[in-house]
């Protein structure tokens, strides 16, 4: 048995409350009114322990929380959060907020009260902001082969690697961090990405799984780079059977920020915006792969890119065809390089004269 909200001024008006609820009942539609009575904040962070995400996913969302969304919901219950709330809380951030950020935040609160509504335990989502969980990031610039040796260089002998495997495999930055002896192979000039080591915020390396079952994969580098693997391995990789491939001058897992810091003097060096990231280095294998005629399928695959749409649409490229896409993008980059050094060559020809 269960009250009434109000007192009602007739009989009949009471009457017609109940057959409204009866009617509810019967067609499975009546919600318990204090089911929503729960804090968003408890449930939140119960929602975030619930996922099993991994590491940096599960860092992401709890700072997601802390910093943008607890501090306008977490005094309020899950029925008390409603789609006025929501719309005013999202037009605050993103007066103070990146576009992207704002984005990112709103998806998760969506998937918050998503569930929520699953539970049954508020009638309907509130964000229902059409688009407003869409990201539109700005256009990443694309590094040149030429913008590649510069960076190349001026990251030093013992980060070259790094740079060309990011450009040229393309490897992304957690996976280069997982590398290993036993992931090289030196007689098919190519490196197995088994694993991911990503650095969080709090410096600390979380080994786990690639970003998807299509990261797990051997890439097959540009031949051109047979010896910067071969040297690599003999004189910077740790000295043990299942040494990393890549560590500090001290022999201990590079740090995110000593490697940054180097990073910014090659970017400049190089020419290139500071908004250009190392993870950025991955779009110029993406072109480089298309213009030496690889197909969407082989790039997707070197890549180790995937996506439900992918699963489906993109099949196996097998690794007589990834040694095809490395000899192209090695041919293109030797082309370039050639082509460099002849203007270089025409350019001090014509000083002289």
């Amino acid at each position: 048995m269960r009250p009434a909200p109000e007192t009602f001024a007739t009989s009949r008006d009471a009457d017609d409350w109940l057959a409204e609820k009866q009617t509810e009942i019967n067609k499975g539609d009546w919600r318990d009114p204090d089911a929503g009575a729960v804090n968003f904040k408890e449930y939140a962070l119960q929602w975030v322990d619930e996922r099993g995400v991994g590491a940096t996913t599960d860092e992401l969302y709890r700072r997601l929380l802390r910093l943008h969304i607890l501090p306008a919901f977490e005094e309020y219950d899950l029925d008390e959060i409603t789609p006025p709330r929501v719309r005013t809380w999202r037009a605050e951030c993103l007066k103070v907020t990146g576009g992207t950020t704002v984005a990112k935040s709103y998806r998760l609160l969506s998937g918050i009260m998503g569930t929520a509504e699953d539970d049954e335990l508020i009638r309907r989502n509130p964000c229902r902001i059409k688009g407003a969980g869409k990201e539109s990031p700005a256009e990443r610039s694309t590094a040149t082969v030429d913008q590649v040796d510069a960076l190349a260089k001026a990251m030093g002998a013992r980060w070259r690697l790094m740079v060309y495997i990011a450009a040229y495999g393309p490897a992304r930055p957690e996976e280069q961090a997982g590398l290993r002896r036993p992931d090289v192979d030196l007689v098919n000039c190519g490196v197995w990405v088994r694993r991911a080591e990503p650095e969080l915020n709090t410096g600390r390396r979380a080994p786990g799984e690639t970003k998807s079952e299509a990261g797990k994969r051997f890439i097959v580098l540009p031949r051109f780079m047979a010896g910067d693997l071969k040297t690599h391995m003999y004189l910077y990789a740790e000295q043990k059977p299942d040494g990393l491939l890549f560590v500090g001058e001290r022999g201990a897992p590079f740090r995110r920020t000593t490697f940054g810091r180097k990073w910014k003097k090659a970017r400049k060096a190089a020419g290139l915006p500071e908004t250009f990231t190392f993870y950025d280095l991955r779009h110029t294998g993406h072109t480089l792969s298309t213009q030496s005629g690889a197909t969407l399928k082989d790039t997707m695959v070197r890549a180790g890119q995937s996506s439900e749409k992918a699963a489906m649409i993109y099949q196996h490229s097998n690794l007589e065809r990834q040694r095809e896409v490395a000899a192209g993008i090695d041919a293109r980059v030797q082309s370039l390089r050639a082509k460099a050094a002849e203007q270089a060559s025409g350019t001090d020809l014509a000083r002289e004269r």
